[in-house]
């Protein structure tokens, strides 16, 4: 047998002891990372108020300076006495009469009444209320993973993407994002 093809002989059957114990331990050794099977955001829903303000149109009485209306009264009651006193003559004259100021008076009571209830003015005012607007906030992560053939979940603070880190068979994640499951 030729020196050259020994030592080639050799070498070759190095390489493939060397090759095969190299992948030997690729088998054995513990993964890097977690596959990353599914990932679904946890939500919260938050309500925040804000005004919503508008200018309305808004009709308003004038302020009543004679609330019992006794002005409407007398000239009802002067103006009624002197329309009765018109009618009939004797005792009849003063009992048409005082019955004129009453009517006249109970008239007049109303007359000034639709007065001051029509006694109006027109001004704006601003309205407000509260009104909420929903918003969903993304609280954290449950995640799903494969390790070594076993599915396991987590939750995390952020969407890890298509892996997750391992160092000695667990996975690496901040000691702020929660635990596994």
């Amino acid at each position: 047998m030729n020196k050259s093809m020994l030592i080639g002989t050799v070498l070759g059957v190095g390489i493939a002891t060397a090759g095969g114990a190299i992948g030997s331990y690729q088998l054995l050794k513990e993964p890097n990372y977690a596959e990353v099977v599914r990932t679904t955001p946890i939500t919260k829903q938050t309500k925040i108020p804000h005004q919503e303000c508008r200018d309305e149109t808004v009709v308003k009485q004038r302020p009543v300076k004679d609330e019992n209306r006794i002005a409407g009264k007398a000239v009802g009651a002067v103006l009624g006495g002197v329309l009765g006193h018109q009618v009939g003559g004797g005792n009849g004259k003063k009992v048409a009469t005082v019955a004129g100021a009453v009517a006249g008076g109970y008239a007049g009571d109303k007359v000034q009444k639709n007065m001051q209830e029509g006694d109006t003015y027109t001004t704006v005012e601003k309205r407000c209320k509260t009104v909420y607007e929903t918003r969903e906030d993304i609280t954290g992560y449950n995640v799903v993973y494969r390790l070594k053939g076993k599915e396991s979940n987590v939750r995390l603070d952020r969407d890890p993407g298509d892996r997750i880190p391992v160092q000695d068979g667990e996975l690496v994640i901040s000691s702020n994002e929660s635990s596994i499951r």
